[in-house]
């Protein structure tokens, strides 16, 4: 057990019951216990297989190949539609976690049988992303900007395109794409420090 995963719980005030339910069934799944991006993450032979984490209106544990779990009793969410690899189960009370405990038990052991597998989650290439009009624009007016955009890796690329494409009016899409061409054009992602 980490004591930095024992602070992340302790400091939960809102959610201290339901993390500490939910490490100890992770534990009882025999994965390895560290803290990673903040939050407790669990992994088996140095692979990503779950970890918990907070918002305000509920705490989660997340799956990080979730999209390959038979989802057999219908508990996973797909954060928001462009996810793809991960899932979600979501908890509001101490109470939903003992409900379905033998459940998100089972469903971890079958995420490590997946890592042992091998088995790796299909992401939509770039070219199956919308490219918003007004960046399209930008793209075909400045060779420059083109060719730095497409020296990004393909997951910079992916956020950028999600990032323009989220906005709902003409104008803030054009105002995101004009913010982010310098960071473009210095060939960082979207959420890189500079």
């Amino acid at each position: 057990m980490s004591s930095k995963v024992d602070d992340y719980i302790n400091e939960s005030k809102k959610w201290q019951l339901e993390l500490a339910k939910l490490r100890e069934l992770i534990l009882d799944c025999d994965l390895e216990e560290g803290l990673k991006w903040g939050v407790p993450c669990y992994t088996f032979e140095d692979s990503n297989i779950v970890l918990i984490h907070v918002f305000k209106e509920y705490c989660a544990i997340l799956f990080f190949k979730g999209a390959l779990l038979k989802d057999t009793k219908g508990v996973l969410i797909q954060q928001t539609e462009n996810t793809q690899a991960t899932r979600q189960i979501r908890f509001t009370s101490p109470q939903q976690v003992d409900e379905i405990a033998s459940v998100i038990k089972a469903y971890i052991r079958e995420a490590i049988k997946v890592e042992k597998s091998g088995l790796k989650v299909d992401f939509k290439k770039t070219e199956e992303f919308a490219v918003p009009e007004e960046f399209q624009h930008k793209l075909d007016e400045i060779p420059a900007l083109k060719a730095a955009f497409e020296a990004l890796t393909p997951g910079r690329q992916r956020a950028y395109l999600l990032h323009f494409a989220a906005a709902k009016q003409s104008k803030t899409r054009e105002a995101r794409v004009e913010k982010c061409m310098p960071k473009i054009f210095d060939g960082v992602g979207l959420n890189d420090l500079a």
